[in-house]
């Protein structure tokens, strides 16, 4: 970790943080947001839906138990760059294969610490998300912000065909197989798959782009839509895939990203959020029971819940400004999340949503 090199975070209304470099050396763009874990930096690092996104994390202290293989919730780390108040000098955890810091840079990931991150957060709240530049080559005000405010923005930006998979693959189900899912790939994180293939689902993998058509004919029992990074806005080919999909009387379950696709498939419209929900921490009640749950989200927009048709019910709100976070339809078998019941690192309040996808599959869908 380099103990003097200066890097330079710059936003694009003009306010600017000078800190430390750590990580890699370089200079990106991407939206400013936040993240408020208090652990699970790894899995944050290697989630899709971060991709194109700039991550400052609230909790002061990160790395301080390293890196590992069995954590990563994909192949790479996603994000643009990495914003953190302290990083770690030492780790100290039985489990750990590197530092963050090694990590950061083998991936090539540009990091900033030592800045106020609590100024940071506090000025992301009240002002918004948006476009930032971090560097550690341009270290001029002027000049950086410049670029932050030249930069691609978030909305109307698809970034599924960046993160998905090639080519489709298979994931078998741990045990006896009792159903096939077929998961639409905009960004899954590996945790997902692991849940449904310990549920006894085998799991074919399919790309983002791929027809309704081809997935109907691969016979699922069930199709899962998964989390991912972008504007749903900017998905409308896949959109009218996914009505075809859900219209088809297969189970359907969709989670965050997957969710507003299919909040705009029946029809909804989706907006952008302030700042969004990114964190393990958002209190979401069940509207049918009162029930609360403390849930994972990483999202920065909603479906709006007054362009839905009639068909479709609200089932979950968020208790801190009441979007929609969860809904099902009502004459078809389809029901979604916004948050991640998968959790990985936690908390694991909203794990029931893959049983109630397997008693779906067990009522609408023979076994394999």
């Amino acid at each position: 970790m380099s103990e003097n090199k200066p890097a330079l975070l710059a936003l694009e209304d003009g306010r600017t943080f000078r800190g430390r470099s750590w990580g890699a050396e370089g200079e990106v763009c991407g939206e400013m947001v936040f993240n408020t874990s208090m652990s699970g930096y790894q899995e944050v690092l290697t989630d899709p839906s971060y991709a194109g996104q700039i991550v400052c994390m609230t909790y002061p202290l990160i790395g301080n138990y390293g890196v590992n293989s069995a954590d990563a919730e994909s192949g790479r780390p996603w994000v643009e760059g990495f914003v953190v108040r302290e990083a770690s000098r030492t780790i100290s955890n039985w489990r750990a294969e590197e530092t963050l810091d090694a990590y950061l840079k083998r991936w090539q990931i540009v990091a900033i610490d030592h800045i106020d991150t609590r100024a940071l957060v506090r000025h992301i709240r009240d002002r918004g998300a948006m476009r930032a530049c971090l560097s550690t080559i341009e270290l001029d005000v002027e000049t950086l912000v410049a670029r932050a405010r030249s930069s691609e923005a978030m909305e109307n930006r698809e970034l599924a065909s960046v993160v998905t998979t090639k080519e489709t693959y298979t994931v078998p189900a741990e045990g006896a197989e009792r159903f096939h899912v077929v998961c639409y790939d905009f960004g899954v994180k590996l945790n997902s798959l692991r849940e449904f293939a310990r549920l006894g689902c085998r799991l074919t993998v399919v790309p983002a782009s791929m027809p309704a058509s081809e997935v109907l004919a691969l016979k699922p029992d069930g199709i899962f839509l998964s989390n991912g990074p972008g504007d749903p806005a900017s998905m409308t080919g896949v959109v009218e895939e996914i009505a075809r999909v859900a219209g088809s009387g297969v189970p359907t379950f969709g989670i965050c990203f997957g969710h507003q696709l299919l909040g705009r498939a029946f029809g909804g419209s989706t907006y952008k959020l302030r700042f969004g929900h990114r964190g393990g921490n958002q209190p979401v009640r069940e509207q049918a029971t009162g029930t609360i749950e403390i849930t994972s989200h990483n999202h920065g927009f909603a479906v709006q819940a007054d362009t839905l048709p009639a068909e479709v019910e609200v089932t979950h709100i968020n208790l801190n400004d009441n979007c929609v976070e969860g809904m099902r339809h009502k004459r078809l078998p389809v029901f979604s999340v916004q948050y991640h019941p998968e959790a990985a690192p936690g908390p694991h309040d909203a794990a029931h949503h893959f049983l109630r996808f397997i008693e779906l599959m067990e009522r609408t869908s023979k076994p394999a």
